[in-house]
């Protein structure tokens, strides 16, 4: 018998907003070709997961830069774009979550994020200041799916590792999860998440 659920805590990035950064370079860098090559070389995922680590985007520039000087108005742009990236909210999804809080559910964030961007997220998404709390990679120094981050989460936020359900896009962070003794599912649209927070009790 699985343990009934008391805390649901969400990812961010591409469950209830949307992150492309093609967005703005399909503009910066028409060609498609150059485009992937620069994201595979030089603005590499591996690059800005580092900023949700918390890194400063300074010193993140810097490093490039010094690399590939060529392309510095090209680097900075990815800071400087970075708002066009989280072009939309995914409607659904936050409907899901406010109508959980206005329940009474007990809902927290936790989310890879670089410090800075996430407040301006905040600013643009005002519903992402509504739950209870969140974790920020980027303040704790620490990123999913290391374990450590889901016992910082739940530590501060006074969960029950058991109780608590954890939805999130990325199936690696799922996994990071259960390995805290968290519940956690998949996010891959709207109708497989009605149907696993039915399947666990929440909806």
């Amino acid at each position: 018998m699985t343990q009934t659920i008391r805390h649901i805590v969400f990812d961010i990035g591409k469950v209830l907003i949307h992150y492309d950064p093609d967005i703005p370079y399909s503009r910066i860098i028409p060609n498609k070709e150059e485009r992937q090559w620069f994201f595979e070389n030089v603005c590499t995922h591996d690059w800005n997961l580092e900023q949700d680590r918390g890194r400063t985007w300074q010193d993140a520039e810097a490093l490039l830069i010094a690399e590939h000087p060529e392309k510095e108005a090209h680097i900075r742009a990815f800071r400087e774009n970075w708002h066009e990236m989280v072009s939309h909210a995914y409607d659904d999804s936050v409907a899901i979550m406010l109508g959980l809080i206005e329940d009474g559910r007990d809902v927290t964030m936790l989310t890879n994020f670089a410090s800075d961007t996430f407040r301006q997220a905040q600013e643009m998404y005002p519903f992402l200041k509504r739950p209870r709390g969140v974790t920020v990679s980027g303040d704790v120094g620490l990123i999913k799916p290391d374990v450590a981050i889901y016992e910082t989460h739940h530590k501060a936020f006074n969960l029950e590792p058991s109780a608590t359900l954890f939805i999130d896009d990325s199936y690696p962070n799922v996994e990071g999860a259960h390995k805290a003794g968290w519940q956690a599912v998949h996010f891959t649209g709207i109708e497989k998440l009605r149907e696993d927070l039915k399947a666990h009790g929440v909806l």
